[in-house]
């Protein structure tokens, strides 16, 4: 898994926004939605891989992809969340 000081140092390469580490009830919540088609990355794909953690954007809601342990912060990759996907305390 990804290290806390790792972390603190990553940030949205959209925004700059600090990211926040999802919960692993979070990331079976986004890999449902994914696996039924209700939730797409930035250019509006599919995505087929499942998450194994995820970096959230508490601003924007927008979630960054890690799989084995590697985080991606390629900017088109990012899923953008529905206002209240998780409902109240986003990712908290």
């Amino acid at each position: 898994m990804l290290e806390s000081k790792l972390i603190d140092m990553l940030r949205c390469p959209i925004d700059g926004s600090r990211l926040h580490l999802l919960t692993d009830d979070e990331v079976l919540r986004i890999n449902s939605a994914l696996e039924s088609g209700n939730l797409r990355d930035r250019l509006d794909q599919r995505i087929s891989c499942p998450l194994d953690a995820g970096l959230l954007n508490r601003q924007a809601n927008r979630v960054y992809p890690v799989r084995g342990g590697i985080p991606s912060l390629v900017s088109d990759e990012a899923v953008e969340l529905p206002e209240g996907f998780f409902g109240e305390g986003l990712g908290e």
